[in-house]
């Protein structure tokens, strides 16, 4: 299904079920696709199911400009306003996660229940005079610079990160395969886009003003966005979040620690 934004964009979405709606917002590079495991639970639970693909991800048309976190959370108010929804549940995954905190800071909180951060990039990646506990700023643009020059090779390189298998995760080479292929389909422009904008981003001043109900979850073993940096600050910024810090989980969690990811999810739904 398709619908169009106000600067004339076309955004593919997925719609499945029927009950109180959930709005899956995905990482940077990937599509709805990296839902499989939790789309299907959910439905089966008498939920409604929406997973957006980001512009440039995915079926979504692949525009030269949006990929700021603003346009981001503005498609996403395009979309929940599209389909007239009420008391959503937003799960957003990395710069996902950045999005949804976009959205609530610039369409507050009128349609929204509640909202999960999982593998966030919150709340200020870039290392600066005032937020010394950010990377330092070498680092991050000596791996965009990687991604630049070989963008296969700098992917390959993460796959394995991403899920942290060496840490003795069970994720299949297929499946790892599988989510290369989506991050690879990506249009290398927005790829760009999203990787400077993301980590550049600060949202300190405005995660303190988030009141709906909020679960954040993040692996120890994050390579991707370091706990320490982002997870562990974000829930000392939202007030009364509720945390879950997984022991050697990497960044791709919603695969990898599925299970329970869905469970905790399932709990904390079902606890508002």
């Amino acid at each position: 299904m398709f619908f169009t934004t106000p600067d004339g964009t076309r955004l593919a979405y997925e719609d499945y079920g029927q009950g109180q709606p959930m709005v899956f917002v995905a990482s940077s590079m990937l599509c709805s696709d990296m839902w499989e495991y939790q789309i299907p639970f959910f439905v089966e639970r008498g939920h409604r199911c929406i997973a957006l693909d980001r512009r440039g991800h995915g079926r979504s048309d692949r525009p030269s400009n949006g990929y700021d976190l603003d346009t981001g959370a503005d498609d996403l108010a395009a979309l929940i306003e599209h389909l007239d929804l009420r008391e959503v549940t937003l799960v957003g995954h990395s710069m996902g996660g950045a999005e949804v905190a976009r959205y609530l800071a610039r369409h507050g909180d009128a349609r929204i229940a509640r909202v999960v951060l999982a593998s966030a990039m919150l709340p200020f990646l870039r290392q600066t005079d005032d937020n010394p506990e950010g990377v330092p700023g070498a680092l991050l643009d000596a791996s965009l610079a990687e991604l630049d020059a070989d963008r296969p090779k700098w992917l390959a390189r993460q796959a394995q990160a991403f899920f942290a298998t060496h840490l003795g995760n069970d994720v299949s080479p297929a499946q790892i395969d599988f989510t290369l292929r989506q991050c690879l389909a990506t249009s290398p422009w927005a790829v760009r886009q999203c990787q400077r904008n993301v980590v550049d981003f600060d949202h300190r001043a405005t995660l303190p003003e988030i009141r709906v109900p909020t679960m954040i979850v993040h692996g120890d073993a994050d390579f991707s966005a370091p706990v320490d940096v982002t997870a562990r600050r974000t829930a000392k910024l939202i007030p009364g979040a509720v945390y879950h810090e997984y022991p050697a989980a990497g960044h791709g969690l919603f695969v990898s620690h599925r299970d329970r990811f869905n469970n905790d999810l399932l709990a904390f739904l079902s606890a508002q």
